[in-house]
């Protein structure tokens, strides 16, 4: 969005300057038939005649130089200092002289070296007294019966033609964000290349030379001819010194070091001829290490446990080495509490005082549930339904300024400082028409044809033509439209080189007008935009190379609209009605128009982009509903008993699964109801991410709470059963959802609005998702198991069955499921073989190390491509924009209270012309753009105070004026001075008592005091720009400058507009952002004063300046608040650190990933990774707690926590999270694809590899003593109801 951002802000055509000043040339230069060269001598005097166009004609006849009057010689002094006695001028001829000159002032006078050799070269030329010497009358015209000059050579030194150009090359035009040698020298690489544009003759009613003037170097002995070698001023020269940004050989450059392009310098080691990354190379010896401390551990520990020694040691320390079951007799750890089996008074198990409360309070409750089970379901839902009330005021955040920027944000801060101080940046309506590439070639064809342009003249007129409706009124692109001067509108189109007129195509010559324009834009007249301002091609054009514009395969047609700070006022409503008319009409008639030319068409709106999230967000409505109906298929299916075709129907747990995925579901919604009911908004991330998310952590409760039922000795009353599983498997999920709890409460402290608001409404929807689980769950278990008990078939409770017999009646307990077999009896014995065991940890912990080194090549960004759903119009655009543009988004550079008063150094500070500092932040932001690849600025800025200082310099005669009442006098080319009904201008109107505002002697240093610097801004900024004045700053500098509060000495706010590169990346933006706020601050530190940059985009990337801070942060916490939970409720130490390892490595491998597959870190992934530390959980903290709980050896106890509870969490998440995920892969929107079927399958399996191959691995060799206390021995059976 922020690569349409190409603004043009209208500046008066300051190209007649040199069309005019070709004029001077010729009206001065007076040839005559005579061939005497000589001193004293004139080829050229008086005005004989006019051309048909009004261009006045020199006698062609030599005179001898005449002696001027004094108030003649006076005036011919102020101008050209280097004329002195006679003259071959007349006073008539003067002041067309003057007239022409003033009108190149303006562009010139910042620099006082180039202005004084500009200003002699036509001095010589008009009124030297030698003018013989150097002009030579070469052809003479007739007109209305007088001889006039045809053509003239004019012999200058290379010398004086060298030293003119170099002190005007790099001389700036701070409106245009260019050098003013674009303008009056049309972009001339060299002087002979200067005076071939000056010498060239116009054809009638076009500006330049009347004449033809060929300028020579090299005179024939005979010819009598002596090149004109007036001395030169170096614009280095301390007496006529220009600033650095316009002369770098400035001596007040001398000091000052050349930008250099900072190389981006990356560690780096290079071992033969590979070159790798000391990341790489500190990861791969950190692994070697590790690997061989492992190695060597492991070889020690066999050999120790081998030895005979270690066979005869006591049972306390077969304890401390193995984990076996601890003796009665050993001491008890003062904050533990054994609790007992109430069975067999065998075992029990030492637990925590928090587990221990937590047990004890379960024990009662379960029994409590079962005997009330209505009640416990009923109050419960009641309650959720409750907080689902809230929906009513539900409602969806689209807004992306809401969305990613925090509200203390410096980005917003500076966005709302600009707005209201300034004025917002415009609209952007844009339409991209190109050529198809060449099939055999692969190159496309230009675009710049007859037919195409005309082409474009029929999609103006469409685009004028629409009305659009609003509260029933109709809205035309002339009503929204930005108009710098108050007149036309600043389309931005090839057509506006014909006025945006098609008549004019063929009046102006058709495509070779196109191509003169291209070349000419800044200089000719006939070029200017319809607006009154030069449009560069750059801005319209695209697909060129360097400034081949005829070769361009692409046009480019923009609208620029005019904003409003209040964007729900009426002003946005009907730029937006009028902005999806004009989508409709690209859509419909518009494409049909260009693909009948073989074209391609591109468009988008301002409100494009908000617009195409809205459609996405039902986009793939049904995908995501398949895919939770694929879970909750699965879920009912997988709560049942081993399928047997003849009790299925009353085993089988469907109604179950589907009222445990209702539960789920109303904790989703009871928390968006309550966050509704308080005014906070949902995101699409949270109706896409929070129902993945609860139920990956609710089924995975649910699964673990039924077969812990379904492991209880059906001799026992139900009552029993459902108490003793939710003390065996209750302190757990307690455990893993208050960490998840916590770790998504932690969350909302994170500034981006987007993952904040999704950790609020993730913690509140795991929280009432745990709730409702230990209530209404259990309830439903509890009905469940009766229901089966009374031998009522599934889903239709109400039919019973009675020839159903249940063939576990009477057996202890039921026999394990096909899952849990497997995981006791094939996949703990393979993990506990000491070969696997190795293989798994070096697997492990290499990739682990990988993935650090892989980390650092995620980049940060979201590619709005990816946003878009797959079919959307933006997404040829953004193609298109990539491809095309030639020009980046506008970049401004913000200063805040300005003292302008005479006892402030801020003005010198801050300007760029002559007397200014060199280290002043216009000559900072000109060397900043002499290295664009890293400062990622384009152009000097455009300087309202650079323009401002040389408007009201007495040098620029026609540009500060006043009326002898002291009121604004404007350029003799503006009405009053010229009646605007006839365009008739004369010298001697109601301005003829016009003088210039200052005299040399009115300011200090070249600088207006307070008053003068008050009063005449106002003057400025409401001066038209003009031929007779180019910088005037209506228009160009409206906006540029906070006049409120002015009159204080202090401009509140005021800002220098550039231009950054083109930027086609993601990087490239946070990039440019960075750069530019590092060399603001930099200028800021050193000036004391307080400059910001801001650009349109600057408000969406600053989140990717710290995401790399943001995420880090975000991880930490929730890794650490899973810690310190895990440490309070358990307290061990010992237990919470592997959970702690575990979970690092889950997310660090899962960032591995993220660089392998290309996915970019943002605030959806940073949300993805966070709620990866919560469903990690699940697969961390059950293993390690029925590890914990379990007696025998490390092995032992590994194989009996995987068959309790590994079948839970594989068939809970894993198996429940792929069948949901993979129909994801069928999405037609790529984020989707990306960020949620590839980083939640990542996670699915990553989760599953650590949480049941690595862990068990990690728990059978370095697992904490089992908390079992041996009570008694008993022959009879193995315990069961204390294991997990």
């Amino acid at each position: 969005m922020a690569l349409l951002r190409v603004r043009h802000v209208v500046f008066l055509s300051l190209f007649q300057v040199l069309w005019i000043l070709p004029v001077v040339y010729a009206q001065s230069s007076i040839s005559s038939n005579a061939t005497r060269h000589s001193e004293e001598y004139c080829a050229m005097y008086d005005i004989c005649g006019k051309r048909s166009d009004g261009k006045v004609l020199n006698c062609p006849f030599g005179s001898p130089s005449v002696k001027p009057s004094d108030l003649l010689s006076s005036k011919i002094q102020s101008l050209c200092p280097t004329i002195t006695g006679n003259v071959c001028c007349t006073a008539a001829q003067f002041d067309t002289l003057r007239a022409s000159v003033q009108q190149a002032i303006p562009f010139l006078v910042g620099c006082p070296a180039c202005l004084r050799n500009f200003l002699n070269l036509f001095c010589e030329l008009t009124c030297s007294p030698n003018q013989s010497l150097f002009i030579n009358v070469t052809s003479v015209n007739k007109v209305n019966n007088n001889m006039t000059v045809g053509g003239i050579d004019f012999y200058i030194t290379d010398a004086f033609g060298e030293g003119l150009y170099d002190s005007c090359k790099d001389v700036k035009f701070g409106t245009m964000n260019s050098r003013a040698m674009e303008f009056i020298g049309a972009g001339a690489q060299n002087f002979k290349e200067w005076f071939t544009f000056i010498g060239r003759q116009a054809a009638p009613n076009l500006p330049g030379s009347p004449y033809a003037i060929r300028f020579r170097s090299n005179a024939t002995d005979s010819s009598e001819m002596v090149p004109m070698n007036v001395s030169t001023y170096s614009c280095g020269d301390s007496s006529l010194g220009c600033s650095c940004g316009d002369c770098p050989l400035s001596t007040v450059c001398s000091n000052t070091a050349a930008p250099v392009s900072p190389k981006k310098v990356s560690c780096a080691v290079k071992i033969g001829s590979i070159k790798a990354k000391c990341i790489d190379l500190a990861v791969a010896i950190l692994y070697i290490v590790l690997l061989s401390v492992f190695f060597g551990w492991g070889l020690f520990h066999r050999t120790r446990k081998q030895s005979p020694a270690s066979k005869t040691k006591p049972l306390w320390n077969n304890v401390v080495d193995d984990g076996e079951v601890q003796s009665i007799s050993r001491e008890k750890n003062p904050p533990m509490q054994v609790l007992e089996d109430p069975v067999h008074m065998r075992s029990g198990v030492q637990l925590s005082i928090v587990q221990g409360y937590m047990s004890k309070f379960y024990r009662g409750y379960g029994k409590w549930v079962a005997r009330n089970p209505i009640t416990v379901l009923g109050s419960s839902s009641a309650i959720v339904l409750l907080l689902c009330l809230g929906l009513i005021r539900f409602k969806v955040e689209t807004r992306p300024e809401k969305l990613w920027v925090g509200p203390g944000s410096k980005a917003a801060e500076e966005k709302q400082f600009f707005d209201n101080h300034l004025a917002p940046f415009y609209r952007i309506e844009q339409l991209i028409i190109a050529t198809m590439p060449d099939v055999k070639h692969g190159k496309a064809p230009s675009i710049v044809t007859e037919d195409n342009i005309k082409l474009l003249f029929e999609i103006q007129k469409k685009v004028d033509g629409i009305k659009a409706n609003y509260s029933g009124s109709m809205v035309s692109l002339s009503d929204i439209c930005m108009k710098p001067l108050d007149q036309d509108c600043a389309s931005q189109s090839v057509i506006q080189y014909f006025k945006l007129d098609p008549e004019n195509y063929d009046n102006y010559g058709g495509i070779e007008h196109l191509t003169y324009c291209f070349e000419h834009y800044s200089s000719a007249d006939e070029c200017m935009s319809a607006y009154k301002a030069p449009l560069d091609p750059s801005t319209a054009l695209g697909g060129f190379s360097g400034k081949n514009y005829s070769e361009a395969s692409a046009f480019l047609i923009t609208y620029p609209v005019i904003n409003a700070i209040n964007k729900e006022g009426n002003e946005t409503e009907r730029a937006v009605a009028w902005e999806k008319a004009f989508i409709e009409l690209a859509k419909g008639e518009l494409l049909q128009m260009v693909q009948s030319k073989n074209l391609t068409l591109s468009f988008s709106s301002e409100s494009s982009i908000e617009e195409e999230l809205k459609r996405e967000s039902t986009a793939d409505a049904i995908t995501i509903l398949i895919s939770y109906l694929v879970m909750f298929a699965y879920i009912s299916l997988t709560l049942g008993d081993s399928p047997r075709l003849s009790s299925f129907y009353i085993s089988s747990k469907v109604l179950l699964g589907l009222s445990g995925v209702v539960l789920v579901m109303l904790s989703v919604l009871g928390s968006v109801g309550f966050f509704s009911a308080i005014g906070v908004k949902s995101t699409l991330i949270i109706m896409e991410v929070i129902p993945f998310l609860v139920l990956a952590v609710g089924v995975d409760n649910m699964c673990i709470l039924v077969h812990a039922v379904k492991r209880q000795p059906l001799t026992l009353p139900l009552e029993v059963r459902i108490s003793n599983a939710l003390v065996e498997v209750g302190p757990s999920i307690t455990l893993a959802s208050l960490s998840e709890v916590l770790v998504f409460a932690v969350g909302s402290f994170i500034p981006m609005p987007a993952c904040r608001v999704f950790s609020m409404f993730a913690a509140l929807a795991v929280l009432l998702d745990f709730l409702l689980q230990v209530t209404a769950f259990v309830a439903l278990i509890v009905l469940d198991f009766r229901r089966t008990e009374d031998k009522r078939v599934d889903c239709f409770p109400c039919m019973k069955i009675s020839s159903y017999s249940n063939s576990d009646k009477g057996t202890e307990e039921r026999k394990r499921g096909l899952l849990a077999r497997y995981m006791k009896e094939i996949h703990a014995p393979i993990l506990s073989l000491w070969i696997v065991k190795i293989v798994v940890i070096s697997i492990f912990v290499a990739f682990s190390l990988a993935s650090i080194a892989l980390c650092t090549r995620i980049q940060p960004g979201l590619e709005q491509k990816i946003v878009l759903p797959q079919d959307s119009y933006l997404q040829g655009y953004f193609n298109n924009i990539s491809e095309y543009l030639r020009i980046g988004p506008p970049l401004y550079f913000v200063v805040k209270n300005f003292n302008y008063s005479s006892e402030s150094r801020h003005t010198n500070q801050l300007c760029s012309i002559s007397q200014c500092d060199s280290e002043s932040l216009l000559n900072e932001i000109a060397r900043a753009s002499l290295i664009p690849e890293s400062s990622y600025v384009a152009k000097p800025a455009a300087s309202w105070l650079d323009d401002f200082l040389v408007w009201i310099s007495p040098e620029a005669f026609g540009c500060c004026r006043k009326f002898t009442n002291a009121t604004y006098c404007p350029p003799d080319d503006q009405p009053p001075c010229c009646s605007s009904s006839d365009g008739s201008c004369s010298l001697g109107g109601v301005c003829k008592d016009c003088t210039t505002c200052f005299r040399h002697s009115d300011l200090h240093n070249g600088r207006p005091s307070t008053t003068q610097f008050n009063e005449k801004l106002p003057w400025f900024l409401e001066a038209l720009p003009s031929s007779d004045c180019a910088k005037g700053g209506h228009g160009a500098y409206t906006s540029s400058v906070e006049l409120k509060g002015y009159e204080s000495g202090i401009i509140q706010a005021s800002s220098f507009r550039t231009y950054h590169t083109p930027l086609n990346k993601q990087v490239d933006y946070v990039n440019s952002m960075r750069a530019t706020r590092e060399l603001c601050s930099r200028i800021s530190d050193s000036l004391k004063i307080e400059v910001f940059p801001y650009s349109v985009f600057y408000m969406f990337f600053e989140q990717y300046l710290d995401i790399w801070k943001t995420a880090l942060m975000s991880l930490s916490i929730a890794i650490g608040a899973v810690f310190i939970v895990c440490l309070v409720i358990t307290c061990s130490l010992w237990s919470s650190g592997i959970i702690l390892l575990v979970l690092a490595m889950i997310v660090v491998d899962l960032m591995g990933v993220m660089a392998i597959l290309d996915i970019q870190l943002n605030a959806v992934s940073v949300v993805n990774l966070v709620m990866a530390v919560g469903i990690s959980v699940e697969f961390c903290v059950h293993m390690t707690h029925a590890f914990s709980v379990s007696t025998g050896d490390r092995d032992q106890r590994i194989k009996e926590a995987l068959a309790t509870m590994g079948a839970s969490v594989f068939s809970g998440i894993t198996l429940t999270k792929l069948v949901g995920v993979i129909v994801l892969c069928f999405s037609r929107t790529e984020i989707f694809v990306v960020y949620y079927f590839q980083m939640y399958l990542a996670l699915v399996l990553l989760g599953f590899l650590h949480g049941l191959v690595f862990l068990p691995v990690v728990l059978s060799m370095f697992g904490p003593p089992s908390r079992c206390v041996l009570r008694e021995q008993q022959q009879d059976r193995p315990s069961v109801p204390s294991q997990q």
